[in-house]
């Protein structure tokens, strides 16, 4: 058995609980919160933040799908870190650790989108290694899916043109599949007084719903919408459309400022389920 090496876990203790039980009581409070019986869907939008602000939006997108074998997950890179010409870099050989274990990368799916993605994404770990955007999810999946094991991407482009791209390529390496679930990681509008902030959320989780990734970079351009994972929130679409998909379901939202009572200055939390 070969045994991989594991990413040291970078927001463990500061946005979730390092401990593994009260990191697993957390999950499953934040998961009993979501609709129930899960859904099958193409892929999934769910927030990244902190979990005492993000952790109940989080936990009612992972509780309404069903959660299959191998996630490609694609967060946004918060870091600017990385060695990826274009932008995109995905983790192959290397496992995800957190309190709860390691998840470990579908190597052979890894590669087949390593293959038909290039030259838009490599390997390249230096993006990964400070980035929270996909380590905050993996507790979610793993009390979902005990075995499950993740493609892990970021990207740190913001066109449309390379993001269509990317998508036909996902869409072409699961097309034959049903055991692959897109998660795609962001959080909406950052730091507007919550009236404002809802509404800019209001534009794009319109064309969330609508499955209409360019036009989702569309109006968070024009709105000036603050969301960080909006590329990877319109890859997942796209491929969503590409496979015959007809919408998108917001299964939750919220706000930090229902929280900690900040009002000015909110940042904003959506989950959908892509391509029911």
């Amino acid at each position: 058995m070969i045994v991989l090496p594991s990413r040291t876990p970078a927001v463990s203790g500061t946005f979730y609980p390092a401990l593994p039980g009260r990191l697993r009581a957390d999950v499953r409070g934040f998961l009993e919160q979501g609709p129930s019986p899960p859904r099958r869907a193409l892929g999934i939008l769910v927030p990244h933040g902190g979990y005492m602000y993000s952790g109940a939006t989080a936990g009612m997108g992972f509780a309404a799908v069903d959660v299959p074998s191998t996630c490609i997950i694609l967060a946004p890179n918060h870091t600017g870190r990385g060695r990826a010409r274009h932008g995109g870099s995905l983790l192959i050989d290397t496992a995800y650790r957190t309190p709860l274990g390691n998840v470990e990368p579908d190597a052979e799916l890894g590669a087949e989108l390593l293959r038909r993605a290039h030259p838009l994404l490599i390997e390249d770990p230096l993006a990964h290694a400070d980035e929270h955007g996909i380590e905050v999810l993996l507790p979610f999946l793993q009390m979902r899916h005990e075995a499950v094991r993740v493609v892990p991407v970021v990207l740190g482009w913001d066109d449309w043109e390379r993001t269509r791209r990317l998508a036909q390529a996902i869409h072409d390496v699961i097309a034959d599949r049903d055991d692959v679930l897109i998660v795609a990681s962001s959080d909406m509008n950052h730091y507007d007084p919550a009236p404002a902030s809802a509404d800019k959320d209001a534009a794009a989780l319109e064309r969330i719903v609508a499955l209409d990734g360019e036009g989702l970079l569309e109006v968070t351009r024009t709105r000036h919408i603050s969301m960080c994972g909006r590329v990877p929130a319109a890859c997942a679409l796209e491929v969503a459309r590409l496979a015959g998909k007809a919408r998108a379901e917001i299964v939750g939202y919220s706000h930090s400022g229902l929280i900690n009572g900040n009002n000015d200055r909110v940042v904003g939390y959506a989950a959908a389920l892509i391509g029911t």
